[in-house]
């Protein structure tokens, strides 16, 4: 069974990995939005990127993309645009952050409009 996500793609059936980066804000906001959608954009299109989950508030961000295997991970790490937009990151629009990997086994999912 797929799990549909934030930009309407599905998850794939177990394993694959999860990239969870949790994140606090500075008070620059300077093309962050448009770096933000931007990023989304080239990840949508990367070949082994089955979707994204993603909540923020005033204080803390987490955005959890989905990776078939970590060689895919690696790829993404180092794409051109998306070195750029880290390096944005790291001096103007995050006082902090955290990046973790990890194997997703099994989902388990509840949806109110397709419940028995």
């Amino acid at each position: 069974m797929d799990n549909p996500d934030d930009t309407g793609h599905a998850t794939p059936e177990p394993p694959y990995y999860a990239v969870i980066f949790t994140s606090e804000r500075t008070d620059v906001g300077d093309g962050y939005a448009e770096t933000a959608q931007r990023i989304l954009e080239l990840a949508v299109r990367q070949p082994d990127f089955p979707g994204v989950e993603s909540a923020r508030d005033d204080a803390l961000g987490i955005t959890v993309s989905y990776w078939k295997d970590q060689a895919s991970i690696a790829a993404w790490r180092k794409h051109s645009e998306h070195l750029e937009a880290q390096q944005c990151g790291r001096k103007k629009w995050y006082r902090r952050y955290s990046l973790r990997i990890a194997r997703v086994e099994q989902v388990k999912a509840f949806d109110v409009d397709i419940a028995i």
